[in-house]
């Protein structure tokens, strides 16, 4: 097995980091793979924060509710349309991707780059966390770090030096998530064979127990990710878009 592929399938989020700021340099050549990353007609529709100064990076880790708040720096990756529209203005041309299908695609492009980051860092020696909280506070975390109309926040890792040891999470079996051909829907035999590793994770059925709910699915549907939630968190960030001009 070769070192990407090992590297690969040892990946475990990081959310605690020790105190060693990561080299300039370093964090070049990390950012430089994400930008070489596949994306939409090579048009590069997406930006990169990286929020590396202590008072800043503060008032942004309140924002995700304190996650990652010992990492060396924050990468706050955005779907920009902002940059291409400066230029087509700037040779007398129109902007035609303040729209749907462009908020999708460079959501699509900022999450490949993001990936490509990810993959580099851990190769260094450096760990990351995908931080979904940035979807939950978009507006906010757009004001702070003084996004223009046409950016929208779409990921944020926490990146550094990691001081934890973490289990490796559990995963659904592949043949539970890859169709051949074509998609063939599942049994009711199929869900529970596929989630069964899941549901009997030990950290899940303590999580389980706490909340006192009576399985897994309770567990996400009603505490973590609840409609009431889903909804008002949808609309919120569905009306930020619209306000960014990528809708």
């Amino acid at each position: 097995m070769n070192n990407t592929i090992s590297l690969l399938l040892d990946h475990r989020s990081h959310r605690k980091f020790k105190a060693q700021d990561i080299p300039q340099e370093l964090l070049d050549r990390i950012l430089e793979c994400g930008m070489r990353g596949s994306n939409t007609g090579n048009m590069q529709m997406y930006s990169v924060v990286v929020t590396r100064q202590p008072e800043l990076k503060e008032q942004l880790a309140a924002l995700h509710y304190g996650q990652g708040n010992t990492c060396s720096c924050y990468l706050t990756i955005c779907a920009d349309v902002n940059r291409y529209h400066h230029w087509t203005r700037q040779r007398g041309c129109n902007e035609p991707y303040n729209n749907f299908l462009w908020l999708m695609s460079s959501t699509v492009d900022a999450t490949i780059c993001a990936q490509n980051i990810c993959v580099a860092a851990e190769s260094e020696g450096l760990g990351f966390c995908y931080l979904g909280t940035v979807m939950y506070n978009a507006r906010k975390i757009a004001e702070l770090l003084k996004m223009p109309k046409g950016v929208v926040p779409v990921i944020t890792l926490c990146l550094g030096y990691p001081a934890d040891d973490q289990q490796l999470s559990e995963r659904l079996p592949l043949d539970g998530m890859v169709h051949y051909e074509t998609y063939h829907d599942y049994t009711d035999e199929d869900i529970d064979r596929i989630h069964q590793v899941r549901e009997e994770f030990p950290f899940n059925q303590e999580m389980v127990k706490l909340n006192e709910c009576r399985n897994l699915a309770e567990l996400f549907t009603q505490k973590r990710y609840p409609k009431k939630d889903n909804e008002a968190i949808s609309a919120s960030l569905m009306e930020f878009c619209k306000e960014q001009g990528l809708i």
